[in-house]
């Protein structure tokens, strides 16, 4: 069980401003959520299989697969849309 000092804490944890209305309102919220967690724990699951996903999930990954064009781009071609270049290069502005 919740009391509003354990929600004042965990307020101040979550660097929360709770109000005192707040406090008055969510103390017995967390505390039906709890409850419902306690209702949970008493469910016999000894005959389930745990469920990991909902869904199958199969391997989705391809195979690698090198896309070389059949002729490579000169340097010309390269650097045809390159909005500057120079001495054959493309000229980036200056990291510091």
């Amino acid at each position: 069980m919740i009391a509003k000092k354990d929600l004042e804490h965990m307020g101040w944890l979550a660097r929360l401003e709770l109000s005192e209305e707040d406090k008055e309102k969510y103390t017995p919220r967390l505390n039906s959520v709890l409850d419902y967690f306690g209702e949970l724990d008493e469910v016999d699951t000894e005959d389930v299989e745990p469920t990991y996903h909902i869904l199958p999930m199969n391997n989705v990954f391809r195979d690698d697969e090198v896309n070389v064009p059949a002729k490579p781009l000169t340097q010309e071609e390269a650097l045809s849309n390159a909005p500057k270049k120079q001495d054959g290069f493309f000229k980036a502005p200056r990291m510091m």
